[in-house]
């Protein structure tokens, strides 16, 4: 019995070991709060992204303000195929519940009614586009709404869907609606009850949400979210045909082996003028070995007088030799 104690508890502290080779063409393990990415392969390479779009989809969606108005459908419906939520022409819908359909059955008929609502598709890819370069994705081009890929092709990285991620996951309605498992809707046509199609919301109790993706060009496509204390990850994966499980497993290697920890304490800096002052303490996601690699360096503005909370320099820490986080410093 002691036996098995000491296997199961070596067990607990050994380092799960992720292999690359098996994370599908593309991957990456991104800590939310510092996008610091703690496991990668291909994450820049450009892919096909399949109905991970609607993600992008639905933080439009939600930011619009619309999102209580009815959404009458329109003909326009008539030219969605594959994964739909079968919307009538004429029926209607709050936008919100397209948007909860959108998300949970990965309704393409509810991705072109969302746009075809919100200024027309035009001009709703253009305003992804636009969010795509606000948010830093650099490497990503939307052409429709919903990922299909047969006539328009939506392209995209395993590093800047996990930014889309990010950006969305900062709205608490976009977190409401992702990590939903079951949902009633009502129309003056008909009832639907939905259930996500993101099995990790079922099998993984940390999961907070995501979207899944699939289409014979993209094949399978996921992107979710898991917390658990303090500690909010993101993993994407592009053509993986075990992406439940190798996202789970991502997640045991984040959880088992990295911790937010305090690098920069703003009430104990070693400044020798004690008037300088910082506004907040630095949190970020490092392994117990990293503790000793962290150090700061503070470069001070010398002056003979200095205005009232007036900035005088910055406390630069580093992991090692790489700059992690710059703070403000300034004077009393």
């Amino acid at each position: 019995m002691k036996k098995l104690f000491i296997i199961a508890f070596l067990l607990l502290i050994i380092p799960i070991k992720i292999n690359a080779y098996n994370l599908g063409q593309a991957a990456i393990l991104m800590e939310e709060d510092t996008k610091r990415v703690l496991v990668s392969k291909n994450m820049s390479k450009k892919m096909l992204i399949a109905s991970t779009t609607k993600i992008m989809t639905a933080i439009i969606a939600i930011e619009s303000g619309k999102m209580n108005k009815t959404v009458k459908v329109t003909d326009k419906v008539l030219e969605s195929y594959g994964s739909n939520i079968y919307l009538s022409i004429g029926e209607k819908m709050k936008l919100k519940d397209m948007v909860y359909g959108l998300m949970m059955q990965s309704g393409n008929d509810a991705a072109l009614m969302i746009a075809d609502y919100l200024g027309g598709e035009e001009k709703f890819i253009k305003k992804m586009n636009e969010k795509a370069k606000k948010i830093g994705m650099k490497n990503t081009t939307f052409l429709n709404p919903h990922g299909l890929d047969e006539k328009t092709k939506n392209y995209s990285t395993a590093y800047d869907m996990a930014l889309l991620m990010r950006y969305a996951n900062s709205d608490p309605l976009f977190r409401k609606i992702t990590g939903c498992k079951k949902h009633t809707v009502k129309t003056d046509n008909k009832t639907y009850v939905w259930s996500n199609k993101n099995k990790l919301l079922y099998s993984y109790k940390y999961t907070t949400g995501g979207k899944t993706g699939y289409t014979k060009k993209a094949h399978r496509t996921l992107v979710t979210s898991a917390s658990k204390d303090n500690l909010n990850l993101i993993v994407v994966t592009l053509n993986d045909g075990n992406d439940f499980k190798n996202h789970k497993e991502l997640y045991e290697y984040g959880f088992n082996n990295y911790s937010m920890q305090k690098v920069f304490d703003k009430d104990n800096m070693n400044l020798p003028n004690k008037k300088i002052y910082a506004l907040d303490d630095y949190y970020y996601p490092i392994t117990n070995s990293e503790k000793e690699l962290i150090n700061i360096d503070y470069k001070i503005k010398e002056k003979e007088k200095y205005k009232k909370d007036e900035k005088v320099g910055e406390a630069i820490i580093k992991l090692g030799n790489k700059v992690i986080h710059k703070e403000k410093l300034y004077i009393k």
